[in-house]
């Protein structure tokens, strides 16, 4: 079953509504409106990276499972 959200899966849902958000650089204060999120799990953690496409930082939530 889907959501409003996008997608079949937990992941999907989350990294639909992360995606959803804008963005304001913690650096620079560059606002990012269109950029996703990349996921990477363990198995135990999930892991969700954004790149600020004007200084190269990086954002990264952890959520534990």
């Amino acid at each position: 079953m889907s959501s409003s959200y996008g997608g079949t899966s937990a992941f999907d849902r989350l990294r639909a509504r992360l995606d959803g958000q804008s963005y304001a650089c913690e650096e620079c204060g560059f606002v990012d409106e269109g950029g996703t999120w990349e996921a990477v799990t363990t198995g135990a953690t999930v892991e969700y990276r954004r790149e600020c496409p004007s200084c190269g930082t990086e954002r990264v939530r952890l959520y534990r499972l």
